[in-house]
């Protein structure tokens, strides 16, 4: 067993900056590739998980059904895994269909504060035997007790592991630490960690995780992702390789991997530009930055501006519409 599970959300969060087109045929060749590297855990799907494809957040290019065949295609020693949210995700129809089409790990996650609505959906993937780990979004919003009593019900309803995600990319090292050993401490199961780059922080976060004691860290191709991206992967497994710290990935094939990557499905590698730093400081989704980019333009505000009150408004993701309410409010404000 390695050191660590490094799970490897490209297809996912990585849809986010496309605005969720990726096709069959790219995902397809990107997980030929991680599987030949030896990546553990694979995740696909819209970038907000199963089931959320919508005029709301976006809409796929392909529905679950392909993007899921076209990846259990081609993951053999690799495990497919889906990010599910309640709400989006419905039992009977979404996990119904993931379950019958091979999908080995569900990563049920949440607003960090709400994890009593992941009860069914961790309990009912529990039952059909599939691996099962809760996810706790946006959890800079939490304090640290806080993160942990949501962790703990999840413990509780049967998830086998808790991964938190700097969702804004807004930590610093010494605020993972606090969170990570909090959980590490007081949990039964192992705990994760999902970074975002807002503020260029996201390898050294992941590293301030590993080191607090998370078994579990995520990591994209070229850091592909929503606003700046995550923790760039091939980076990642390198720093962990130099730290002796074993992940069971072949360097040269995870390499490999992020060339394709760049090569068949990042139209532009991510960049911390001035409004990821806002949002980064503002604490606001990173999977914002497209919309805001855009809505600012229309109503001629400036981005930080609205990041900002996004953030002073504790926005989270699911409430785009919002966005369009406070760039009118601003708009209204200059004259």
């Amino acid at each position: 067993m390695p050191d660590i599970l490094i799970s490897d959300p490209t297809l996912r969060d990585g849809n986010h900056a496309v605005q969720h087109q990726l096709n069959a045929h790219q995902i397809a060749a990107y997980c030929m590739a991680a599987d030949r590297a030896g990546i553990p855990v694979v995740e696909v799907g819209h970038g907000n998980g199963l089931g959320a494809s919508s005029m709301q957040v976006g809409e796929s290019a392909i529905d679950d059904a392909t993007m899921l065949r076209a990846a259990r295609e081609h993951l053999v020693s690799s495990k497919l895994a889906v990010h599910v949210i309640p709400g989006f995700a419905t039992i009977k129809r979404d996990l119904a269909l993931a379950i019958d089409l091979g999908v080995d790990v569900f990563r049920i996650g949440c607003h960090c504060t709400e994890a009593d609505i992941t009860q069914r959906h961790i309990s009912h993937c529990r039952q059909m035997g599939k691996e099962v780990y809760g996810v706790l979004m946006m959890s800079h919003m939490a304090s640290p007790s806080l993160l942990r009593d949501e962790a703990l019900k999840m413990q509780s309803y049967g998830a086998e592991a808790v991964v938190i995600m700097d969702s804004a990319g807004t930590y610093l090292p010494d605020q993972v630490t606090e969170r990570i050993s909090e959980l590490v401490d007081r949990l039964g199961v192992p705990i994760g960690f999902h970074a975002h780059n807002n503020l260029g922080m996201a390898i050294a976060n992941s590293l301030a995780a590993v080191k607090a004691g998370a078994q579990i860290v995520d990591g994209t191709a070229r850091g592909f992702g929503a606003g700046a991206g995550n923790a760039q992967l091939e980076v990642l497994v390198a720093v962990l390789h130099r730290l002796g710290i074993d992940t069971g990935i072949d360097l040269y094939g995870v390499l490999d991997a992020a060339d394709l990557a760049e090569r068949e499905i990042i139209p532009k590698l991510p960049t911390i530009n001035s409004v990821s730093v806002v949002s980064g400081l503002a604490g606001v989704f990173s999977g914002f930055s497209t919309h805001v980019s855009r809505i600012s333009t229309e109503y001629q505000v400036d981005p930080r501006d609205l990041f900002f009150e996004l953030g002073r408004r504790g926005v989270v993701a699911g409430q785009e519409d919002v966005i369009i309410e406070v760039a009118i409010q601003l708009q209204r404000s200059k004259r």
